[in-house]
Parts: structure tokens; C-alpha cells; sequence
């Protein structure tokens, strides 16, 4: 068969490459208009002609060319087609491919170069402990703080080089708290590092964030009897902007991410420039409320083997010490951190058609190497898929007991069963991992920077 020649629009998201063709052709930005010659052979070829990073829109688009094709020459074979796009839906083909292994997603060398912006109160030190183990497990150099930053990069100061230790420089990973700043952290990282970070529900996020907070802040102190519901019923009488803690009270993950937490409500031409300067910076946004599937796009990304990022949730507050809000204190938390609530509802849609992109059949496939994966570790470690949390004073080993802040806040965590027979009997490299896995994020940061290996700076970029 010759060749034959499509004329079709096709909307879609590109990259600056096609923005750059679409600005010199003058056509509406987000739609592309294509004339195409086409053979059947250049067909099966033509996304792996395209941008890597594009593979579900590049399918898509040959699988249109192909539709076109053959209303064109009136070959309407309804159920070939159907089949086809079936086939596709079901198939490797999507986002690159989407295996029926235990390995990574693309066959590729695990991606190494990261860094995590380390949001508050979003479930971030569970992804901070994955990888911390990661990083050990590959013999990775995880940055670290000077000492007069504590366990944080200085924090709230916009994070500097300077902050990092020197026997942490240069590192592979970057991902205790700091307060993103783009330029000074790409100065530090190797080229190919990814970015990504999480968001969490805005509601759940302050009233976790006003209990855990509310001996440090004093704009939380400020509150008679500690009340949130009436910091919420007036919060300018309480709230100073210009106080070095005030990001902790209002819009803290904008704050974290490196915006302007004082914004004035609306002002929704921010909103959209710092949106789209943060989609530049961030490969992933992950969304605590969907953790999970979070993960499967982050193993996709860095191309890691479903057993890297076994977890157990860090840092977890006990049942007592949460509260239900209730009538309209979760509109009252919207409104008062309203970029925050802008944010998360903004990347909540895009990890969305992210995982919508993936397709139902393939992410059902991921989630479930995830969890084989959990179980496996789990029994192995716990002797049960599902360990029990502890308060921190019943917890015997000092290494793995939780930090407590001032108050009645109650902070769990986890200890390793006495009695489990498949753990005692297991090399040691696996109890370690055990161990490692229940790790504290203060006891876990201090044996990295004890008992990381010097990294190798040839050739490597140093501060």
C-alpha cells in the first residue's frame, strides 16, 4: 500500500519544542493542525520517533491517524478499530509501557538524582523514609544540613548550597525541609535531578498543622485555650505576617514551595503564574489523599522496582489527638488559605488525568505490584500485612521512638515483633531494612549522616 495523506486537529498538551512549532505555523495554542504522509510501517513507528516524554499523546495521535485513514478511504471497520484501541488500553504501549513484572516500568537504570520538596503535614516524611532507604540501598550521597540548620535545610529561609553539609556535597538527594528555591538547589544537583513533591487536602493539613504547630507559632498562641474554631472566627487578630513562624498559620505549603503565603484572596493572576512556574520545576505533584497511586507515577518516573517504595506512614498523630471540623470551619480553613486550596485542587485534577492517561487496566496492574510487594515486606518484618501502631512510650528501643512535641499531642510509631520467627531467621541485611523502614525521620537523618560514604566529587559539581 502507498502512501496517503491526513488532515486532522488534534487537542492536546506538548511540549516546548511543539510550542515552538505551533507559535511558527500560527495556529491556536492548544490545538494542532496536521497534515500527515503516512505509511503503514511509519505508523508502527511513529512513537518511538517522538519525545520520550510523550507517549500516551503520541499513541493517541498515531491511533487517530489511523481512524482517519480509514473513514478516508471508507473502510469503516467499527470492531477492527474498537479492537485496536482495546488492545492499546490494555497493551504496554501506554506511558511508555506498563509491565507484568516485578521489574522497573521501562527497563531502564533507575533514575538517581532527586530531589523531594519535603511539604509540612502532607505525609512527607513517609516519602522521605523511602528514600532514605533508597539512597542507602544504592550507595547514594544524601545531602544533609550544616549543623546550625538542625535537621532542616535553615528553614523558613529560602534554601542556599551553603546549607548543606560538605561531606553531603554533591549529593544524589535532597529532601529534608527546606524552602524551595529553584535556582540555588539546580546550582548544587547533578543536571538530570527530578523534581517532585507532594500536596495534601487543605483542611486536614491546617487543622493537623494548627495542633502540631500551636507551641511553636505564635500566632496559634496567641488563641485563647488553643481554639482553632476561634483563631478560624478571626483569624487577622491573631496572625502576624511579618513573624518568622507566621507560614505555619496560613497557607504553609505555598509558603514551603517558595510563594507568597500573604497573597490577597483571589488574586488568581498569581495563582496561575506561580501554577505554571511550579509545573516547569515539579515532574510529579504527588496528593497524600491518593498516596498510592502517587507512588505508581512516581515509579514510572524513576523507573524503581515496586519494592523501593514499600512504606509504613511516618510521623502519624494517634486517633485522640485529631479533630473533626465540623459546620463551616472547613470553608472558613479554604478560605483563609485559599492559594493553599487553590493548589491542591489544581494538581489533585492534573495527577488525575495523569492516572487517567495510564488507563484503569494498567493502574490496576501497578497498584497491585505495590501491594504484593507491601505484603511481602510486611509479613516478613511483622509477621502481618498490617503492623500496629504504638505510642512512643511503649516503644523499648530509643532509636525508633517517635519525636513528641509540647502538649497533648501524641505522635505513634512502630517497634519490630520479639516473637517473629521469619525475621530472626533472616539475613541481616533484611532486618535492617526492618529497622530502617520504622526509623524515625530525626534518628534516621543523623545515622545517614554518620554512616553515608564520603561522595565522589570528581567530576561532580561542588559548591
Amino acid at each position: 500500500m502507498g502512501e496517503f495523506i491526513i488532515n486532522f486537529d488534534l487537542k492536546y498538551e506538548s511540549d516546548e519544542e511543539e510550542r515552538e512549532e505551533r507559535a511558527n505555523m500560527e495556529v491556536t495554542p492548544n490545538i494542532a493542525t496536521r497534515a500527515v504522509k503516512l505509511t503503514l510501517q511509519e505508523l508502527d513507528s511513529i512513537e518511538k520517533s517522538r519525545h520520550e516524554g510523550n507517549t500516551v499523546k503520541q499513541t493517541s495521535w498515531a491511533v487517530k491517524c489511523f481512524t482517519s485513514w480509514l473513514q478516508e478511504r471508507n473502510y469503516l471497520y467499527t470492531n477492527w478499530v474498537s479492537s485496536i484501541l482495546e488492545t492499546l488500553n490494555s497493551s504496554s504501549l501506554l506511558l511508555g509501557s506498563c509491565p507484568h513484572s516485578s521489574g522497573n516500568s521501562s527497563g531502564k537504570a533507575k533514575h538517581t538524582s532527586v530531589v523531594f520538596l519535603k511539604t509540612h503535614k502532607t505525609g512527607s516524611s513517609t516519602v522521605q523514609n523511602i528514600l532514605f532507604r533508597f539512597a542507602e540501598r544504592h550507595n547514594l550521597t544524601v545531602a544533609m544540613p550544616v549543623s546550625k540548620c538542625h535537621h532542616m535545610f535553615c528553614y523558613p529561609f529560602p534554601f542556599r548550597a551553603q546549607f548543606v553539609h560538605k561531606n553531603t556535597v554533591p549529593p544524589d538527594v535532597l529532601t529534608n525541609h527546606a524552602r524551595l528555591d529553584v535556582a540555588e538547589m539546580r546550582r548544587l544537583m547533578p543536571k538530570d535531578t527530578r523534581f517532585f513533591t507532594i500536596l495534601r487536602e487543605p483542611v486536614a493539613m491546617f487543622e493537623s498543622a494548627f495542633s502540631y504547630f500551636r507551641s511553636e507559632c505564635k500566632s496559634f498562641q496567641r488563641v485563647p485555650n488553643g481554639s482553632i474554631e476561634e483563631f478560624l472566627r478571626q483569624p487577622q487578630l491573631y496572625y502576624r505576617s511579618k513573624e518568622l513562624d507566621s507560614m505555619y498559620a496560613r497557607n504553609i505549603a505555598t509558603f514551603d514551595l517558595g510563594g507568597d503565603k500573604d497573597r490577597p484572596l483571589g488574586d488568581m493572576h498569581y495563582f496561575w503564574r506561580f501554577t505554571r512556574h511550579l509545573e516547569d520545576v515539579f515532574s510529579l505533584v504527588m496528593i497524600m489523599e491518593h498516596f498510592d497511586e502517587s507512588l505508581v507515577l512516581l515509579r514510572r518516573l524513576l523507573n524503581w522496582d515496586p519494592e523501593d517504595l514499600v512504606y509504613l506512614k511516618q510521623n502519624m498523630r494517634a486517633d485522640e489527638s485529631r479533630k473533626r471540623l465540623q459546620g463551616t470551619l472547613p470553608a472558613k480553613i479554604r478560605t483563609w488559605n485559599w492559594l493553599d486550596a487553590a493548589l491542591y485542587d489544581y494538581f489533585n485534577a492534573s495527577l488525575w488525568r495523569q492516572l487517567e492517561q495510564l488507563g484503569p487496566a494498567c493502574l490496576e496492574h501497578e497498584l497491585r505490584l505495590l501491594h504484593e510487594a507491601e505484603d511481602r515486606v510486611m509479613l516478613t518484618c511483622f509477621g502481618t500485612a498490617k503492623p500496629q501502631m504504638k505510642a512512643a512510650g511503649q516503644i523499648r528501643n530509643k532509636e525508633l521512638k517517635p519525636w513528641q512535641p509540647k502538649g497533648k499531642l501524641s505522635i505513634v510509631g512502630y517497634e519490630l515483633p520479639s516473637k517473629n520467627q521469619t525475621l530472626q531467621r533472616a539475613k541481616k541485611g533484611i532486618k535492617d531494612f526492618c529497622i530502617k523502614m520504622i526509623m524515625p525521620e530525626l534518628q534516621y537523618s543523623e545515622l545517614l549522616f554518620r554512616t553515608q560514604p564520603l561522595p565522589k566529587r570528581k567530576g561532580r559539581h561542588r559548591v
